[in-house]
């Protein structure tokens, strides 16, 4: 069975995004290669509609020419990478990415049951609706060292507690940001 990775940048207190709705995260050169080898252990993602719009765009028109290698190594990974986009408003999507044509569980077990690498879900509303129906088997968090004192929590409202075990703890020195791995456990 494929499982299903949640990752996601937070600050220290807990916050996604801030007030503003603005990603205040920049991974510097170590991190952003960390983020490309991680990144190629997927061969789908499940985005939600906000997650799709503010990736797509950006990635998919990093040119050749970039002069950052690490950010145009990602946008090769990323664009290679199939995406399945919940929206109840879009009506297409482009690139390496189709809509969602079935409800969460039924595009989860359909893709679980088939060959291939891991899933991720990204975006925190999709991911709130994958943690309420415990479809979700690892988090990989990112915590960089800000505080930004409100914005986007990091977790919504769960119905009940969802146990975790830690498999991988991960210090960034030149960043200060460090990497948490939890799974599930059931």
């Amino acid at each position: 069975m494929r499982p299903i990775v949640y990752s996601f940048q937070v600050s220290l207190d807990g916050y996604l995004e801030d007030e503003q709705g603005l990603l205040p995260f920049t991974p510097d050169p170590e991190l952003h290669r960390y983020f490309n080898d991680y990144e190629k252990q997927f061969d789908t993602h499940f985005y939600g509609r906000k997650l799709y719009e503010m990736m797509h765009p950006f990635w998919s028109n990093v040119s050749d020419t970039e002069e950052v290698a690490e950010i145009r190594d990602y946008a090769l990974i990323w664009t290679g990478i199939e995406k399945i986009v919940f929206s109840r408003t879009l009506t297409h999507v482009d690139g390496n990415a189709r809509l969602a044509t079935g409800t969460i569980e039924e595009e989860v077990e359909r893709l679980r049951g088939m060959p291939g690498k891991r899933i991720s879900v990204g975006g925190a509303n999709l991911a709130a609706q994958f943690m309420q129906r415990d479809l979700i088997d690892e988090y990989h968090v990112v915590v960089y060292p800000v505080l930004l004192g409100g914005g986007k929590r990091m977790f919504g409202r769960l119905d009940q507690p969802l146990a975790l075990r830690l498999v991988e703890q991960r210090h960034f020195a030149s960043s200060g940001c460090v990497v948490l791995r939890y799974e599930r456990t059931r």
